[in-house]
């Protein structure tokens, strides 16, 4: 068989792939030899899509267009020179080294030798018959493509994402203003043109007008805009007539092909020539801002001012100044203030202004502490000043009122505040405060509260007679301004100050606490720190209430919204469970309300624990007691859970830690301390604490509650036996609880917690009896302490109920939170007595439960 004969068929059916092929060659060809031209043309089309030629001077245009013409040409050439054509056989060549054994070029050969021999022959012809077959199979292979020996700074790639950039945000419309820098024949042809735009000042926030799509010959454009222009093709073929930038035209300037101008007048502006067009145009003037005091200056229990105020302007505020100066016509000239005061510079602060919003109109409060400033709490003229972006201001009208400033209802630190006032008024005044200081200081005795300050006062006194003899100096009057002000402070708060602060510090830790994600164990004692720093706080704030009281006081407590150190408690008992919860957001808004109320109390006399009758001590060491023994029955109740099924303590009592009994370890703190006399903080500690086993802490509050039955007021009376009854049964109860617990039967703890609970509740109800049938037995009371809604108050501060009832429904908690949170806990309580898998000791306790309420 001829090799024709075998060779004719497969090459016919290699035609496909070996066009492919060659196309292949040809692309590879193309881009080897002519990838530095497209890389220049893309950069060039980049540039002039972008409008770069519109930013320049037409000089320069045409010097980079020179440039990219002869880049354009050096590359075509280049490409020209190196491109190598493929032809058929190189296709052919390429294909057949894609296959093994080049089967292409085995059938286009011919036999050499042995063509006589008939042996030979079948044997060349087998070997042709496997190359057709192999060659049959061929497929184009791909084209490389690849540059990266050719271009190693890939500068193919950047001409490309150029190119991209300006397909995106340029125009392609833009290429043909270069031939409108032409000033050749084909300028003149197609005529002269233009183009220009209004650029209005970046704080209006208003878009650029083009004039070229503007259909009114009228435009409204801001004040302080600016017009450009460009004009195009033959030069003074096209010139500008304008009024509107308010300067006299130069020569030879209406010809100019580039103008840019401010519109500071309204006028005209026209384009003269061919195409050309005129405008009327009108400043749009920006409005002056507004500014104005909205109310009197008030001052906060701490000293600090707040003036609210109203602000606007068309397009918006961007600074604000409040100037206060002293009206020296309205002071009251008289003592210290009589003498020509020294003059002072006028106080200006900068008036807060919106972060976020808009600020075209808002309304304010500025904020601000003048209580050392010498101006305290004296007439001032308040005048308050606002700026726009365009450097415009406004004044409002002078308000006249007193500078709002700390007040001191202290009688001697009010005395000390008005010498400082004296002396900062004018150095002349200096003998005269001396001598009042020395007077003021002649018999410290029931005056002072306590030694220091009266060392600290008659050390400023004799700083003060000294540096008098020598001339006083301007920064001697202002150390011993700041010392007299440090001991007005000392004087006013006295210990509170330190309670304050330690408060403060509490809050501050806890607050970072939550902020840093402490563990649970350490926002559990900063939570207790809390707690003892507000007891202290409380005691130190009523101590100084009862010295304080004034007549009238009592009849405002009553008309006034109270809140009891309950309250208080019951508020740090909701943060910590937030904070258990993993809700730090809420917490730390409900720490801030704490802060803000703990800082802002005032505690009246009859109301604070300085204040309380024996009875009232009673009452509230036995709520104490309860409360504590609520804290072990609830802890009892999880170890049960954790006797019978480990682990579900982790995930059942979470809901329960942060509520009364310090997460059920007993320790409550709601009136900790109180009505406990002196041996208040021995018996209960450990309960307090937390130390020690749940049958030690059980002692330690039978302990305590056989202290309390020693001191229960109403011996005699009938009420007052009942009571003692009652206690007496709940101290056995408990007795009975502990035996339970140190025999790790807390099902029967459980039982007897719950009758020790219900002995001190009928205890409570007794004594509250007694109490009420000791104030009617004694009719006088009520025109010593108070009046009669006064004095019916329970130790917490509610009003007692009917026949010695502790409370009324209307301290309750009230609204659908309460029924919904009550079916809540019945519905928990029935699924999990209904639970199988539940030990039959726990089901018996819950079933009990059930039957009791």
């Amino acid at each position: 068989m001829p090799s024709s004969s075998i060779a004719g068929p497969v090459m016919r059916k290699l035609r496909l792939p070996l066009m492919l092929t060659r196309l292949g060659l040809m692309a590879q060809a193309l881009l080897g030899a002519f990838w530095p031209l497209i890389s220049v043309v893309l950069i060039t089309a980049a540039l002039l899509m972008l409008g770069v030629q519109d930013l320049v001077a037409v000089e320069l245009v045409w010097a980079f267009a020179a440039v990219g013409l002869l880049a354009i040409l050096v590359t075509l050439g280049r490409g020209i020179w190196k491109l190598q054509w493929p032809g058929r056989a190189d296709a052919m060549a390429r294909l057949d080294e894609t296959l093994p054994g080049r089967p292409i070029q085995a059938l286009l050969d011919d036999q050499a030798i042995g063509s006589s021999d008939p042996g030979s022959v079948l044997v060349w012809q087998a070997h042709q018959a496997r190359m057709a077959g192999q060659a049959a199979a061929a497929r184009a292979p791909a084209p490389d493509l690849r540059l990266a020996r050719r271009d190693p700074y890939a500068v193919r790639y950047m001409a490309l994402l150029a190119f991209l950039v300006a397909l995106i945000f340029g125009s392609i419309w833009r290429v043909s203003t270069v031939a409108d820098m032409t000033p050749g024949a084909a300028d003149l042809a197609s005529g002269p043109t233009w183009e220009g735009w209004i650029e209005p000042p970046r704080y209006t926030g208003r878009p650029t007008l083009y004039l070229a799509d503007m259909t009114s010959d009228e435009l409204l454009v801001p004040d302080g805009s600016r017009i450009t222009l460009r004009l195009y093709g033959e030069v003074g073929a096209l010139t500008v007539r304008e009024t509107v930038s308010g300067q006299a035209a130069e020569p030879g300037s209406p010809n100019q092909t580039a103008q840019d101008f401010a519109v500071v007048q309204d006028g005209s502006l026209s384009i003269e020539g061919q195409g050309g067009r005129t405008w009327s145009v009108r400043i749009v003037a920006d409005a002056q801002p507004t500014v104005a005091i909205d109310g009197v200056a008030q001052a906060e229990a701490s000293g600090e001012m707040k003036l609210p105020f109203s602000a606007s302007d068309d397009y918006g505020v961007v600074a604000g100044q409040a100037e206060i100066a002293l009206d020296l016509a309205a002071v009251d000239r008289r003592h210290g203030l009589m003498a020509d005061p020294e003059p002072r510079e006028t106080i200006r602060v900068p008036l807060p202004m919106p972060i976020t919003g808009d600020r075209r109109d808002f309304d304010e409060t500025l904020i601000e502490d003048f209580s050392k400033h010498p101006w305290a709490n004296l007439p001032v003229r308040f005048i308050l000043s606002a700026e726009d972006a365009a450097d415009q201001q406004a004044r409002s009208p002078a308000v006249n009122m007193v500078l709002p400033a700390r007040r001191f209802f202290d009688p001697l630190a009010a005395a000390v505040i008005e010498q400082r006032r004296d002396l900062l008024w004018t150095r002349a005044n200096a003998p005269r405060v001396a001598q009042i200081l020395r007077a003021v200081s002649h018999r410290p005795d029931g005056l002072f509260r306590s030694e220091t300050a009266y060392l600290r006062l008659r050390y400023i006194l004799r700083r003060l007679e000294t540096a008098t003899a020598y001339g006083l100096k301007t920064e001697q009057q202002e150390e011993l301004a700041a010392a007299l002000w440090d001991l007005a402070i000392q004087l006013e708060e006295g210990d509170l100050a330190d309670a304050l602060e330690r408060l403060r510090r509490a809050q501050e830790r806890l607050s970072e606490a939550m902020k840093d994600g402490a563990s649970d164990q350490e926002i559990a004692e900063l939570m207790q720190e809390l707690r003892q720093a507000s007891d202290n706080y409380l005691q130190q704030l009523s101590r100084q209430a009862q010295q304080e009281t004034q007549p009238g006081d009592q009849q405002q407590a009553q008309n006034s919204m109270q809140m009891t150190q309950g309250d208080l408690q019951r508020m740090m008992d909701r943060i910590q469970e937030l904070m258990e919860q993993g809700r730090m957001a809420e917490a730390e808004q409900a720490l801030a309300e704490l802060q803000q109320m703990m800082e802002n109390m005032r505690v009246t006399q009859g109301q604070g624990q300085g204040g309380q009758s024996p009875g009232q001590q009673a009452m509230e060491g036995l709520a104490e007691t309860l409360r504590e023994q609520q804290g072990l029955s609830d802890q009892a109740f999880r170890d049960l859970q954790e006797q019978f099924n480990p682990g579900a303590r982790a995930g059942e009592s979470q809901g329960n830690e942060g509520r009364n009994g310090g997460q059920g370890r007993g320790q409550s703190h709601e009136g900790q301390g109180q009505g406990r006399g002196e041996s208040g903080s021995d018996g209960a500690d450990g309960a307090q604490q937390g130390e020690g086993t749940l049958a030690d802490r059980q002692q330690a509050l039978r302990d305590e509650l056989a202290r309390q039955q020693g001191r229960m007021p109403g011996a005699g009376t009938s009420e007052g036996d009942a009571a003692r009854d009652a206690l007496d049964r709940a101290g056995r109860a408990m007795e009975g609880a502990e035996q339970s617990l140190r025999q790790d039967n807390y099902a029967e703890a459980i039982d007897r917690q719950s009758e020790a609970m219900e002995a001190l509740r009928e205890g409570m109800r007794a004594l509250g009896e007694a109490m009420a049938q000791q104030q009617q037995g004694q009719p006088g009371q009520a025109g010593v302490e108070g009046d009669a809604q006064a004095q019916n108050r329970d130790p917490l501060g509610r009003e007692n109920g009917a026949g010695g009832a502790l409370g009324t429904p209307e301290n309750l908690l009230q609204g659908e939170d309460v029924y919904r949170r009550a079916r809540e806990l019945l519905d928990e309580i029935r699924r999990r007595s209904g639970d199988g898998d539940r030990p039959e000791a726990e089901r018996n306790y819950l079933e009990r439960l059930l039957e009791r309420f």
